[in-house]
């Protein structure tokens, strides 16, 4: 992935926010493509890289290494790898990461109210 500008009015927006208050940080972190849905597939025991690309059809090695190495720097989740032939890495949730998986199920479950409401009134309209 290309390096973000540190001169751009984005950039520099962002950064004011994420210092303002870690939510606007989390907040983007976990709206980058693909990021909410390896954390569900961690939950759900899909521990391996193959595991969670198999899982999520669509999404590029590349795309989900980055995620991946992301999540872990954050201290979602954990890696693991072991000194054997070929080379076997599982990725697990931290505490953080159970925590915050709960939460978002719950963001889910919001949503999916709000946005049914939504659907409905538009249907009626």
């Amino acid at each position: 992935m290309a390096e973000r500008k540190t001169n751009s009015s984005n950039y520099q927006n962002q950064s004011f926010l994420e210092n303002k208050c870690p939510l606007n940080e989390l907040l983007y972190s976990m709206s980058r493509r693909w990021t909410t849905d390896i954390l569900f597939c961690i939950e759900e025991g899909k521990n391996r890289f193959s595991a969670i690309r198999e899982e999520l059809t669509y999404i590029t090695d590349h795309i989900l290494s980055d995620r991946l190495k992301t999540l872990e720097k954050s201290g979602l989740i954990s890696r693991q790898q072991f000194a054997e032939m070929p080379p076997k890495v599982t990725y697990s949730l931290t505490e953080h990461g159970i925590e915050l998986c709960r939460l978002l199920e719950q963001l889910c479950d919001f949503s999916s109210v709000i946005y049914e409401d939504k659907t409905v009134s538009a249907l009626t309209a």
